[in-house]
């Protein structure tokens, strides 16, 4: 049974930081690429970090390049995604999973965690 735990959200002030933690169960961790994916009120879900299996590799949406660094530990079986110089657009309800657990078609694993709340607010 897939497990999807994220934590570490919470409101913060436009420039903050906040660090994210998923813990995942259930599967072989090690073996896939993970990502963290957010929703903001009244928009789709989209990919905002990904990372390889061994961490060698990331990759970032546009609208968090240089600001977010996504990292995992594979030995805790938790992805982590730090977030700098948070503004407003980054609210969101953030959610972790592998982005390639399928591969025809390419997709997300159907479980999903309940996510983290992220609230970036003066």
């Amino acid at each position: 049974q897939v497990q999807l735990v994220e934590s570490g959200g919470g409101l913060v002030q436009p420039g903050g930081s906040l660090r994210l933690s998923c813990v995942a169960s259930g599967f072989t961790f090690s073996s896939y690429t993970m990502g963290w994916y957010r929703q903001a009120p009244g928009q789709e879900r989209e990919l905002v970090a990904r990372i390889t299996s061994a961490g060698a590799n990331t990759n970032y949406a546009d609208s968090v390049k240089g600001r977010f660094t996504i990292s995992r530990d594979n030995a805790k079986n938790t992805v982590y995604l730090q977030m700098n110089s948070l503004k407003p657009e980054d609210t969101a309800v953030y959610y972790c999973n592998a982005p390639f657990y399928y591969s025809t078609p390419m997709r997300p694993m159907d479980s999903w965690g309940k996510g983290t709340l992220v609230t970036v607010s003066s």
